[in-house]
């Protein structure tokens, strides 16, 4: 059986490739670092024009039509160059779930922007003490619309979204996901520095009004559109950090073949090989299992028990692989300038992003349990 990329695939992994790493460099992380908004918006651009940002969505959206699996490619790049550009949130979380569950009226007036750049999107999935799929953010029906009141927190690219995607509590106790626009009234941000040293935001939502026409989908049955959005955001948060752990073990490859210890390169002792193979198993289970709930998705199977395995490995094997890389590093590998320790944290950060392993390995027992024998 061939497991390799299709040929429309792996020219996206390529296009990614030769982009982000022409991009972003440890040099240009910092000066990103430095600015407000600590967005990469010269790379994003660069993937605008080449239409990676339209990867993914149907070609009747102006996209290219090629799937879920090009868009989880595009982050598997963007984790292996660390780039703080807003793909997972505004494509993955966004762009994708407006192309699956919006009217007309909403793709043509948001689609053609995200898929240029100009349009930033962002889906606002977590709350204080409960799941996605359990919001606290109530609406309430008013007039010809809802009216929104809560808090989310941990909005990726919050502070330059455009639009939020927001699931709900809905008075008959369904579940609603609502298009606020950043500028609504009652709407306010606050921005929140994740671990990854990228800005995300708290949303406070006071009497947000919502006509119904910004509704996506059912008002009452977006239980299921949050599940669609919670996989492929998952899965696409997987293929990223399998990216990060292979810079991280190539980086950890490079740097014990030359640093030397008793007149000899540190990788020939025993010890530290089998650390390092310890580490090159870990981060194949990571990019393994992250391709076969991203292909899954991308064909339209069950995909939930692929989804909660890939994030399983991706949150604790990904853990293992960052440690091991820093721990051959030596005291260079806790050094903040050193490019290493970027990897360190979106490992870190994209461990708990939408749960950790435990969080997944309850998942997984309960679509285990629920099986019938």
């Amino acid at each position: 059986m061939d497991f390799s990329f299709s040929e429309e695939h792996q020219a996206v992994a390529d296009l990614a490739k030769q982009i982000l790493t022409d991009q972003v460099s440890p040099e240009r992380l910092k000066e990103v670092e430095a600015g407000q908004d600590r967005v990469d918006r010269r790379s994003w651009a660069e993937l605008a024009k080449a239409n990676l940002l339209g990867v993914a969505l149907p070609e009747d959206d102006g996209g290219s039509g090629l799937g879920f699996l090009a868009a989880a490619v595009v982050c598997y790049e963007i984790g292996r160059t660390v780039a703080p550009v807003p793909f997972l949130a505004s494509v993955v979380s966004g762009a994708l779930p407006v192309a699956e569950f919006g009217t007309a009226e909403q793709k043509q007036r948001l689609l053609p922007g995200a898929i240029g750049g100009d349009v930033v999107l962002s889906s606002a999935l977590v709350e204080p003490g409960t799941s996605p799929a359990h919001p606290t953010v109530r609406a309430i029906a008013d007039g010809d619309g809802w009216r929104l009141d809560g808090v989310k927190i941990c909005v990726p690219a919050g502070m330059i979204a455009d639009w939020f995607l927001v699931p709900a509590r809905t008075d008959d106790a369904g579940v609603g996901v609502f298009l606020v626009p950043s500028g609504a009234p009652g709407a306010s941000r606050l921005a929140e520095e994740a671990t990854d040293r990228q800005i995300e935001a708290r949303l406070e939502l006071r009497g947000v009004h919502v006509p119904a026409a910004d509704v996506l989908g059912d008002a009452t049955g977006g239980a299921a559109v949050v599940d669609w959005i919670v996989q492929r955001t998952t899965s696409a948060i997987c293929a990223m950090t399998a990216g990060v752990c292979e810079s991280a073990l190539r980086m950890t490859a490079e740097y014990t073949k030359t640093r030397e210890q008793f007149e000899r390169p540190i990788a020939t002792f025993q010890a530290v090989g089998q650390r390092a193979a310890d580490a090159y198993i870990d981060t194949e289970a990571v990019r393994l299992t992250a391709w076969q709930a991203a292909w899954r998705l991308d064909a339209g199977l069950p995909a939930a028990a692929e989804v909660a395995v890939a994030k399983f490995w991706a949150a604790e094997g990904g853990q293992r692989v960052v440690h091991a890389a820093q721990h051959l590093h030596g005291g260079i590998g806790v050094d903040r300038d050193y490019p290493l320790h970027r990897y360190f944290l979106w490992a870190k950060h994209l461990e708990l992003t939408l749960g950790g392993a435990t969080a997944h390995l309850l998942d997984l027992g309960e679509i285990l349990a629920d099986e019938p024998v």
